[in-house]
């Protein structure tokens, strides 16, 4: 399961996020620091695919995809030298997969921080950069020891002394152009500007629908390094209270699409690299996330260990094509279920039957 660290400056939407992706109902409250302590949760994701797919199969059984979700306690300048409580949960951040940055777009006399949304990621960066430039520094002199008797220890020392003089210069690292030799050996650095994220644009009921010059600017300073959406945090929480059934007439009526869960998910999807296949019977529909370009042998070990090592082949459909049949054994029967061997990528939405042998 992927963890994605939601991070903001306080009171900027974090916490109601979080409650409204996870169900749960952590205080929220506008003075700075109510979120004290890091707090984690299962989001399961809502894949129309997957609810077309059960309701044809009549299963008695539904298992969506999910992500955990890590709400950090809200950082101020300063955070990276101590100030607030940001520090103190810097290092959780160095764990997770993927940050999920939540930015105010509305005025609130009772919220301090800063309710300009470039503003603040550029705040919330800078102190990313310098919690990744005194990480470096820390490794630049362990490498240095190690190196009075190895010597190819010299040649990561090189490596780092580039990185550390980047992040001086206050660049992040996602903006440097760094070679793949180079992202190589920082992989296991876990440094924070490296991390593939996701920009959450908080805003107020009545900004909904509105072309945002905000929204604009930090779209063009990320292009081709991370995804912008625009969520109403306040909306998102009290839909997610709602029954099932309801929740999607609720979304489409306040101009919410398909909710803030489902496109926080795909977002996420997309800058990991990850994508969805399908299993469906009248037992059980379930998505199944794997990274692309995986072949299908691999794809079957995610469902089950046995899968992988015991695999002969896969049979094969599109979610779309299926639910056109209106049931596997009609477009098993019409010729449309294709075999595939062990060399298959398996694409997003497919729909798979394993056949193996152990």
């Amino acid at each position: 399961m992927e963890h994605i660290g939601l991070i903001g400056q306080p009171n900027a939407g974090k916490t109601t996020l979080f409650n409204a992706l996870t169900k749960e109902e952590h205080l929220v409250g506008v003075h700075p620091f109510t979120t004290s302590q890091t707090v984690s949760s299962v989001a399961f994701i809502d894949d129309f695919r997957l609810n077309k797919l059960a309701e044809m199969s009549k299963s008695k059984k539904k298992v969506a995809t999910s992500v955990e979700l890590v709400d950090i306690a809200g950082l101020t300048p300063g955070a990276s030298k101590g100030e607030g409580l940001g520090n103190k949960f810097l290092g959780r951040l160095r764990e997770v997969d993927a940050l999920c940055f939540v930015l105010r777009n509305f005025e609130d006399e009772s919220i301090l921080g800063n309710s300009n949304p470039f503003e603040a990621l550029m705040e919330l960066e800078l102190e990313l950069i310098l919690a990744d430039s005194e990480a470096v520094t820390s490794m630049i002199r362990r490498r240095e020891k190690a190196a009075r008797s190895d010597k190819s220890e010299l040649k990561i020392v090189e490596s780092f002394r580039e990185i550390e003089e980047i992040l001086n210069k206050g660049t992040p690292l996602f903006k440097a152009n760094l070679s793949k030799d180079m992202k190589e050996s920082l992989e296991g650095a876990f440094l924070l500007t490296l991390k593939p994220f996701i920009v959450v644009i908080n805003i107020a009921e009545g900004d909904i629908g509105l072309k945002l010059d905000e929204v604009d600017q930090i779209k063009e300073y990320i292009t081709g390094h991370g995804e912008v959406l625009e969520v109403c945090a306040k909306l998102e929480m009290e839909v997610s209270k709602l029954e099932e059934g309801e929740k999607a007439d609720m979304f489409e009526g306040l101009g919410l699409g398909k909710g803030a869960t489902s496109r926080i998910a795909k977002a996420a999807h997309e800058i990991l690299g990850l994508r969805t296949f399908f299993t469906t019977g009248d037992k059980e529909s379930r998505a199944w996330t794997f990274r692309e370009g995986s072949t299908a042998p691999i794809c079957a070990g995610v469902i089950h260990s046995d899968l992988k090592r015991g695999f002969i082949r896969a049979e094969v459909i599109n979610w779309e094509e299926l639910l056109g049949f209106g049931s596997w054994h009609a477009a098993k029967t019409n010729g449309k279920i294709r075999v595939e061997g062990k060399d298959y990528v398996v694409r997003d939405g497919d729909v798979m039957e394993i056949r193996f042998n152990v």
